[in-house]
């Protein structure tokens, strides 16, 4: 595919994705994983057709984590809601800004690398499907992995026509084991960990009334008001079983 062409159709491709997203659609794991997997593989693939120079690589590996960084705070800025019973998802106004630095600075560092060095121009276009594959791959895990924690059911694909969603097992299982992960791990009362559970039963002690010795205390024994032969009184075993 020729690099104009290329740019064109990717180009027209977010914006379908935008106008989509921007209304909010289910956040189909397919849609959001597989077919970006795909469109990274192609790019791979026009890439390994073409001898590589040490800087077309540098270009591609900087790209590349650049859009691994953005696809990442894309995710992290889209919206996850439930609606009957199904997770959906809304880009907000951030995930716009976010397309529009990650478009600006490839096809910019494209632009760099041509006058840089022209014999390595073509890395340009032909990596710029495996880059915005690679950020949309991690988009889309940022997106399940807070989807996944909310009431409704991710699916694998969208009906069409009116049909009914397909939906997936193993979504559903890891799904199912999240939700189980992050209520077992909400048990514990805020806040009640570590050094701050233990300032926090100090702080609880009734330190105003002495232990009288009448019944076996299991806990921390607090202080009384009498002499220092008393307290010492008290905490003998031998005076408390009297």
């Amino acid at each position: 595919m020729s690099g104009p062409v290329e740019i064109i159709l990717i180009v027209g491709a977010v914006g379908y994705i935008l106008a989509r997203r921007l209304l909010g659609e289910p956040a189909e794991a397919k849609r959001m994983l597989l077919l970006p997997a795909v469109l990274a593989g192609v790019g791979l693939t026009d890439l390994a057709k073409v001898p590589q120079s040490p800087v077309s690589i540098g270009f591609l590996v900087g790209t590349t984590a650049l859009s691994l960084v953005l696809g990442l705070l894309r995710g992290a800025s889209i919206r996850v809601f439930d609606k009957d019973g199904i997770v959906y998802l809304r880009y907000t106004a951030t995930t716009v800004v976010l397309w529009g630095i990650n478009l600006a600075v490839r096809f910019g560092a494209s632009v760099v690398l041509g006058v840089v060095d022209p014999a390595a121009a073509h890395a340009g276009s032909s990596g710029l499907m495996l880059t915005l594959g690679a950020g949309m791959v991690v988009e889309g895990l940022a997106v399940l992995s807070k989807a996944m924690r909310t009431s409704g059911r991710v699916v694998w694909a969208k009906g069409r026509d009116g049909a009914p969603h397909t939906m997936s097992s193993l979504l559903d299982g890891v799904q199912e084991k999240v939700r189980t992960t992050d209520w077992s791990r909400t048990r514990r009362p805020r806040g009640r960990g570590g050094l701050a559970a233990l300032i926090e039963d100090v702080r609880n002690l009734d330190f105003r009334q002495p232990y009288d010795g009448s019944a076996p205390y299991g806990g921390p024994r607090p202080n009384g008001d009498g002499s220092p032969e008393d307290r010492a009184r008290d905490t003998d075993p031998r005076h408390r079983d009297r």
